[in-house]
């Protein structure tokens, strides 16, 4: 039977992970069928990829379990220092239902000092609550998120995923869809998982 790019990725984290964390995420057990259907008609594009991962493990930051809490890191992104954990669809939705200011608004008048702020591909307009936020770094957000994108400028493409990084801020396209971006960390291998005592 061929394994799934989602079967893949997770066979290389495990591996990868020190053996504690490794243990870890043992514990955490996927999505349920109502939940994951909550996400799909809060974000009816959301890649088929994600859900799968989702239906696999319901997140890993900070998330309760039956058998325990999970908070491990098994994402990344081009920002090396900072590992990402697995928002759960749970706090997918939260989110989405908070931040609803545009970038256009949240750096009103400060765009035209800083025009690296934001890269090419990346429409301004669109509420932060209309991407869907599916990770949180190390630092809880505070310091870097990803999104998938569904609403991108010209150049971009609908999927994509967008990094937000803090101090200095800036929006990123790091991949142009969420399997790209799931390919990119496998063929980087999980250079973003590091020992115990470096966390």
């Amino acid at each position: 039977m061929t394994m799934s790019l989602v079967d893949t990725y997770l066979a290389g984290v495990r591996e990868a992970l020190p053996d504690s964390q490794r243990t870890e995420l043992e514990l955490a057990r996927g999505a349920c069928a109502a939940d994951l259907r909550r996400l799909a008609e809060r974000y009816p594009s959301c890649p088929a990829s994600l859900a799968e991962l989702l239906s696999r493990i319901d997140g890993t930051h900070y998330r309760n379990y039956p058998g325990g809490r999970v908070m491990v890191l098994m994402l990344g992104s081009d920002v090396f220092e900072y590992p990402y954990y697995l928002r759960s669809i749970s706090q997918i939705l939260e989110e989405g239902g908070t931040y609803r200011r545009s970038i256009a608004q949240i750096y009103e008048g400060y765009l035209e000092q800083e025009p690296d702020l934001v890269g090419p591909g990346i429409d301004l307009s669109p509420g932060m609550h209309e991407r869907l936020c599916f990770s949180h770094c190390m630092n809880n957000g505070g310091s870097s998120k990803l999104y998938i994108d569904f609403k991108p400028a010209a150049g971009g493409q609908v999927g994509q995923v967008v990094r937000y990084l803090h101090d200095p801020d800036s929006y990123k396209v790091i991949a142009p869809s969420f399997d790209h971006y799931l390919q990119q960390l496998i063929d980087g291998n999980y250079a973003f998982i590091f020992d115990d005592e470096d966390y």
